[in-house]
């Protein structure tokens, strides 16, 4: 039986996967228990991590520690090719407000901090160490850590078990204060859906409107004509002539007064094109789909999954000119897009055609329109966006007197970003499906929680025994007082969402934990977003401020 001793006690390659893989388990078993009806989920990985570690069950430190970089990297660049492609336009619509409010968060945590320092003596290295566990910034504790040896000779133990100490309820502390704002500031999930629909209309990227043609100045002019004049983008889909028939517009077509317009624009310019062409009239997609059955026309969503077409102009197919179709829609993300001439196609978008029978399927046919293909996963993206990503969260930024790194959280998440936004540029598929996403997203996220618990669990009860269960208390209080004061202020008076605020709240602490537990109690990706808003600049804060603070223990 000593193989299976071994096997549970011992230090090789079986032993730690078996340990990571119990560890897993056994957490997201107890994460399915509700207490009060609510459950901390995924967390529960962290908690078994430190119980089987206590017992003896711990992994060789370098293992555990590439374990825990690698996940945590899984994670936040899943997160990042999810919500780069409206990252920037969302950080336009109040992401400077959002880095507000994270950088108070920031710099409170660090007054409360100092002010436990003043008042209970406890020394400076180790509070850092009580800082960095209690936002849950393993970034900023290796700073510290670092700083310190470099600037003194000696290393400080207390630093790195300070930390441990604070970790756990500093988990738990972000989860339970999102918990209590919901309920002490009366939040209704229906109306913050409500609102957010709002908020998606009024930002929306494409309207369609029905508009009577009217003005006489441009009577008996083509598409394009009035196209060039009025100099807005926007797309004439369909003529419905005074006879009731309906015909495809493209640029050649005729509009004369009386007839109807289907028109495609940005919501911010509907009303001026509305003004200039005439006035609206109120039909509905059912009113413009009922088209005799004389006609060739059809409509069809078609999807882009050819790889030649990744990164393409529209001009650059020439669609309407080679086959005579009208591009009317596109769709990305749940976004629909104005197909002007100039629009950079991804595979994953959905295009609405719009033509004669054939013409559609030729259309079909030169953009893929397959399913199957989208099933593939696009791992070369995936692993030169690491890549770059630790490249990037590799260059020193400042030395104060150890260099101030992105780290290699920090960097994949940009990069993932960019790539996700910009990532057609360079002719890379940045497309995958939303069970490939959270597949890669959940595995990194355990893996990381599993490798914090493991190595926090050594020596655990002893610090807390010897007077460590103090640090809990200054934790808990450095976790939550800044929190609560600036989600009071972000909820009420900036009017803050409080899917968002969530996300907020787990980004000013970098805390993965919380930002699962915000995307699954929200259902929508805006604490992802508001996460990834926030998140660069929290870290670039912390690393810096736990450096800063270490030099007044010198």
């Amino acid at each position: 039986m000593e193989w299976l001793y071994t096997l549970f006690i011992g230090n090789g390659i079986a032993h730690a996967v078996l340990t990571f893989a119990l560890t897993i388990t056994l957490g997201i078993l107890l994460g399915r228990i509700r207490i009060g009806g609510v459950s901390f989920g995924i967390t529960w990985i962290l908690f078994v991590g430190i119980a089987l570690s206590h017992f003896g069950m711990t992994v060789d430190p370098q293992v555990r520690h590439f374990v825990q970089e690698f996940g945590l990297i899984l994670f936040v660049f899943s997160i990042g090719l999810q919500v780069g492609p409206g990252f920037f336009s969302s950080f336009k619509q109040g992401g400077l407000q959002l880095v507000g409010c994270a950088t108070a968060i920031v710099l409170l945590g660090v007054a409360v901090a100092y002010v436990i320092h003043v008042v209970t003596g406890t020394p400076i290295p180790t509070m850092v160490g009580v800082l960095s566990g209690a936002v849950t910034n393993t970034p900023g504790l290796g700073a510290a850590q670092q700083a310190y040896t470099d600037a003194s000779g000696i290393s400080d133990p207390s630093i790195a078990m300070g930390y441990a100490v604070a970790y756990p309820l500093g988990v738990v502390g972000i989860i339970l204060s999102m918990i209590f704002i919901r309920y002490a500031l009366r939040v209704k999930f229906e109306k913050e859906d409500e609102a957010l629909n709002a908020l998606a209309k009024e930002h929306q990227l494409a309207d369609k409107v029905s508009i009577e043609f009217a003005n006489e100045l441009i009577d008996g002019r083509t598409v394009e004509y009035i196209r060039d004049l009025v100099k807005r983008q926007f797309v004439i889909s369909r003529i419905m002539h005074a006879d009731g028939s309906i015909t495809m517009a493209d640029a050649r077509s005729t509009v004369r007064r009386g007839d109807r317009l289907w028109v495609i624009a940005d919501a911010e310019d509907t009303p001026a094109i509305t003004a200039f062409l005439g006035r609206k009239v109120e039909m509905n997609d059912a009113d413009w789909g009922n088209i005799p059955s004389n006609t060739e026309l059809v409509s069809r969503r078609i999807l882009i999954t050819r790889p030649e077409i990744n990164g393409k102009k529209f001009s650059d197919l020439r669609l309407r000119t080679k086959y005579g179709v009208n591009i009317t829609r596109v769709n990305r993300a749940g976004v629909d897009l104005i197909p002007y001439q100039g629009l950079e196609l991804q595979i994953g978008d959905r295009v609405m055609v719009v033509g004669p029978q054939k013409a559609v399927e030729q259309t079909a046919k030169v953009l893929g329109n397959s399913l199957k293909k989208l099933n593939e996963p696009n791992l070369i993206t995936i692993f030169v966006g690491i890549a770059l990503g630790v490249l990037l969260g590799s260059i020193p930024l400042l030395n104060v007197p150890q260099p101030v790194k992105l780290g290699l959280a920090g960097g994949p998440l940009i990069v993932a970003i960019l790539i996700g936004r910009f990532g057609t540029h360079f002719h890379l598929v940045t497309y995958t499906t939303q069970s490939a996403n959270l597949m890669l997203r959940e595995i990194g996220i355990s893996l990381f929680l599993a490798a914090v618990g493991i190595g926090a669990g050594d020596g655990f009860i002893d610090a807390i025994a010897d007077g460590g269960y103090r640090w809990i208390g200054y934790g808990v209080l450095i976790t939550v007082i800044p929190i609560l004061i600036v989600s009071v202020i972000a909820r009420l008076w900036l009017k803050i969402n409080y899917y968002t605020l969530m996300g907020l709240i787990a980004g000013s602490l970098t805390d993965p934990p919380a930002l699962a537990y915000a995307n699954a109690t929200a259902g929508n990706d805006m604490p992802a977003v508001g996460y990834s808003t926030v998140y660069p600049v929290v870290m670039f804060l912390r690393v810096l401020t736990a450096q800063i603070f270490i030099l007044f223990a010198l």
